[in-house]
C-alpha cells in the first residue's frame, strides 16, 4: 500500500471508463475515499456504485469545489485524467482550429484550472498529490494526431512546472505516459493506432499498477511501457534520426490507408 492513500480523499476525472476507471478502482481498493468524475453522468455513477465511491459528473474543468464538498472538505490526490483526441484519419482538416481549441481546453487548461483551485489548500496544509495522465505522445509524438500530441506536450510541461515549483512545499506530481492502452480512445485512433499502438497495448489496470509503483518510489515520470524511456533518450540525443524514423512510420501509415 502506498503511504497516505488509506482514507485519502481522491478525485479521478474521466473515470467513467478506461484508465480513469482503473485508477478509481485501484484507489478505492487501497482504502481511499474516491470521487468519480466523468462528462457522462451514467458512466460516472456506474463506476462509483461499483466501488463504493461518490459520483460527481460534469466538465472536469470545474469540479474541485463540488468534489471537495463530497469528500468532506479535503482533496489529497487529484488525478487529471480526462482527455480528448482528434486524429487526421477522421473527416475534416487536422489543423482545424475548433478541434485544437477543444484539445487545448481539455488536455491542458482543465489541469491548470484544477491546480488553481487545489494549490491554496495544499500549500496551507503542506501537501497534496497531482497525477496527470499525459501519454507517451507528450514525451514523443503521435502520427495522425497533431492537436493531441501538441497539447499532451503542454500537459507534461505543466506537470513539470508544478513539480519544480512546489515540491519543496509538499506537493507531489506524477506524469503518467503510456503508449497504447486498451480503451475506447485507442479504438478511436483508427489505422494510426493499429500501426503504432495496438501491437504493445496494455490493459488499463497495468497503468494503475505503474502509477502505484511510481508513487511508492516518489517518481515524477510514470512509464507503463518501459521502452518509452529509450525512445525519449533517442529523441533527445539524435533528434534528426528520430524524426526520420517517425517519418518512415508516417509514410507506412499513408501507404496502408
Amino acid at each position: 500500500m502506498v503511504e497516505a492513500v488509506q482514507d485519502a480523499g481522491v478525485v479521478v476525472t474521466g473515470a467513467g471508463g478506461g484508465i480513469g476507471a482503473a485508477l478509481a478502482r485501484r484507489f478505492a481498493a487501497e482504502g481511499a475515499r474516491v470521487v468519480v468524475n466523468d462528462l457522462d453522468a451514467d458512466k460516472a455513477k456506474a463506476v462509483a456504485e461499483e466501488i463504493g465511491a461518490t459520483a460527481v459528473p460534469g466538465d472536469a474543468s470545474g469540479i474541485v469545489a463540488e468534489a471537495r464538498a463530497a469528500l468532506g472538505g479535503a482533496i489529497d490526490v487529484y488525478c487529471a485524467n480526462a482527455g480528448v483526441a482528434f486524429e487526421d484519419g477522421t473527416p475534416g482538416d487536422p489543423l482545424d482550429e475548433r478541434s485544437w481549441a477543444v484539445s487545448w481546453d481539455v488536455n491542458v487548461m482543465a489541469h491548470v484550472r484544477a491546480a488553481h483551485d487545489l494549490l491554496p489548500d495544499w500549500l496551507q496544509r503542506g501537501g497534496g498529490r497531482f497525477v496527470s495522465t499525459v501519454s507517451a505522445a507528450g514525451l514523443l509524438t503521435m502520427i495522425g494526431a497533431p492537436s493531441y500530441s501538441v497539447t499532451k506536450h503542454g500537459a507534461l510541461a505543466f506537470a513539470e512546472w508544478l513539480s519544480l515549483t512546489y515540491r519543496h512545499r509538499g506537493v507531489k506530481v506524477h506524469a503518467i505516459c503510456p503508449q497504447g492502452v486498451r480503451t475506447d480512445m485507442l479504438a478511436a485512433t483508427g489505422s494510426a493506432g493499429d500501426l503504432v499502438l495496438q501491437p504493445t497495448a496494455i490493459e488499463p489496470d497495468a497503468v494503475a499498477d505503474a502509477l502505484f509503483a511510481g508513487m511508492a518510489e516518489d517518481r515524477f515520470l510514470i512509464l507503463p511501457h518501459p521502452e518509452v524511456a529509450e525512445y525519449y533518450q533517442a529523441r533527445a540525443a539524435h533528434p534528426d534520426k528520430w524524426l526520420g524514423g517517425m517519418n518512415r512510420l508516417q509514410r507506412a501509415w499513408e501507404d496502408s490507408r
